[in-house]
């Protein structure tokens, strides 16, 4: 089985503080929920459930992991950081109050960590998923050290995430297999009669038969009018002859995320769905042939437009053609044409590729995850790109 080594975990906090120190901040707050998680797990291992969490590092000392009232054994049987302290602000929504039960605050937890340290700067990592009932406490707390300076500090933990480990490729690798079969058995599968949520069905039990986790995301399945939905979820849609139905699944493995996207016709491809279904082939084909390290982001963007328009697809545009992957399926950073940044090796991203018409309400979306290397990309998923006709 692969899995993170704790020695790995360590590491990822000695970087963050050695950033931290370079930034000045003197505590660092890693904060996730049950949707998000990967600010939490990226330390911790640790995936909040009902309950919402966050990871303590102090610009020098040990990382503690700060959970609900209700997760001290989940969290103990998981965790990788030792210390875990119980705190009401990481409550579940509907606010039980836990009456006589002793829990930490923010200010117990800081004086632990830092003692009579003065505190002049907290950065938070996972700032937008931040709940307004922790953010007050939180400030609550800070009032005894007087002027605190509280910043979003995503960027902290993203520019070590970013880069992935051989421990980290290794657990992508996983996930891709297991999607990559999982796409098979669905395809092996499916017919005509089925609802979008019955495939769906089909592919979660696949993918936990195969080992994963849980499922990368929300699946979804998207069949005739409506899969011009960039995000979705499935409906109670039965799939008919002449559907051009999307796929869109992806297995979680330790944490770490895969996607496969692909377009599948119920029957003869018409020539407007086949010239849908190549366009979309061609863009994928055309930016995974033109990344490598050392591309600017903003470059492989503005290409992606290019192609776009020259292929006469500009009122199926809405955005692309990359963006991060890993312990989320989505995540920092983005590709688009206003990016700063070089790709660099071992930056993984979605290769996502999505059409879509508001005016004939279809669409599809040709994914796969990809790892940047000197001279070109890995395909991790590497799913085929032909025109799957199910007859």
């Amino acid at each position: 089985m692969m899995r993170i080594p704790d020695s790995e975990f360590q590491q990822r906090v000695g970087k963050v503080q050695e950033i931290m120190k370079q930034e000045g901040f003197d505590i660092l707050l890693s904060y996730g929920n049950e949707a998000e998680p990967q600010f939490v797990r990226y330390f911790s291992d640790y995936w909040p459930s009902f309950e919402t969490a966050a990871v303590l590092i102090p610009k020098t000392g040990k990382p503690m992991l700060l959970i609900g009232p209700e997760s001290y054994t989940y969290a103990s049987d998981r965790s990788r950081i030792p210390d875990i302290r119980l705190m009401k602000a990481f409550r579940e929504s509907s606010e039980p109050e836990y009456p006589g039960k002793q829990l930490d605050t923010f200010a117990s937890v800081f004086h632990e960590c830092m003692g009579d340290t003065c505190i002049r700067k907290i950065g938070i990592a996972g700032f937008p998923l931040l709940t307004i009932g922790i953010y007050n406490d939180l400030m609550e707390n800070l009032k005894p050290y007087g002027s605190v300076s509280v910043v979003k500090a995503d960027h902290v933990v993203s520019a070590i995430r970013m880069i992935k480990t051989e421990n980290e490729l290794a657990c992508m690798r996983k996930a891709a297999e297991i999607t990559k079969k999982t796409m098979d058995y669905v395809m092996e599968n499916v017919h005509v009669g089925m609802t979008e949520t019955q495939v769906v069905g089909l592919a979660l039990g696949k993918m936990h038969e195969l080992g994963a986790e849980r499922e990368s995301y929300p699946l979804w399945v998207l069949t005739g009018t409506g899969s011009d939905q960039a995000i979705s979820r499935p409906r109670q849609k039965v799939i008919k002859p002449g559907d051009l139905t999307f796929f869109q699944f992806g297995a979680r493995y330790e944490g770490y995320a895969s996607s496969i996207g692909r377009p599948v016709i119920f029957g003869k491809a018409t020539d407007s769905q086949k010239r849908l279904i190549e366009a979309g082939y061609t863009i994928q084909e055309d930016m995974l042939s033109f990344v490598k390290a050392g591309v600017p982001a903003r470059d492989v963007a503005i290409r992606h437009k290019e192609i776009v328009k020259k292929l006469g697809m500009e009122d199926h545009y809405l955005y692309g053609p990359f963006h991060g992957n890993g312990l989320m399926e989505g995540e920092a950073p983005w590709v688009e044409t206003d990016s700063d940044y070089l790709l660099k090796e071992n930056m993984t991203f979605c290769s996502d590729i999505f059409l879509g018409s508001h005016q004939t309400q279809v669409g599809l979306r040709i994914e796969d995850v990809i790892r940047i290397t000197v001279d070109g990309c890995e395909n991790l998923t590497n799913y085929p790109r032909r025109l799957f006709e199910i007859i």
